[in-house]
């Protein structure tokens, strides 16, 4: 018989070796080890004598609610550690939580918006043409900026 027939379905209160939390969350068993160590108030599994790892429910939830902000959402793992402190697990795996004021006020993503809203057809005609040269200019400057802003976010993250 092979191992898959040998599996014996689990109780959601039990626990779960490092292969079979990865297989249930559907991630590599590297990067839980790598959550581990960016959350250790958040992911504490139980380890062995041997050293192995048990996940406990607590640590599946944790590990879920991390998946959520981070592949769901699209947070860094510094974000989706603030929004865990600030709002809690329950708030993420429930849908409740949201997004603080610091991802969605920021100056600059402001100016970005009030450039983009400057060019919509209402406006634009009721804009001089060397008014429209310089609003286009700044944002074709703010769109660079803000693409080597997200290049150097995906820098530090990886």
């Amino acid at each position: 018989m092979t191992a898959i027939r040998n599996r014996v379905e689990k109780s959601a209160n039990a626990f779960r070796s490092i292969g079979e939390a990865a297989a249930e969350l559907g991630l590599e068993t590297h990067v839980l080890r790598y959550w581990e160590t960016k959350f250790p108030r958040d992911v504490k599994p139980v380890k062995r004598a041997d050293g192995r790892r048990l996940f406990r429910p607590q640590d599946i939830d944790a590990l879920r609610a991390i998946q959520i902000l981070v592949h769901g959402r699209g947070l860094t793992l510094k974000g989706a550690k603030s929004l865990l402190a600030e709002q809690g697990l329950e708030a993420v795996l429930s849908g409740e939580a949201t997004l603080g004021n610091a991802t969605v006020g920021s100056p600059a993503r402001e100016l970005q918006q009030t450039v983009a809203k400057a060019f919509n057809a209402e406006m634009t005609s009721s804009i001089a043409p060397e008014s429209q040269e310089r609003l286009a200019d700044a944002l074709v400057g703010l769109t660079d900026l803000k693409a080597r802003l997200d290049a150097m976010r995906d820098k530090r993250a990886a």
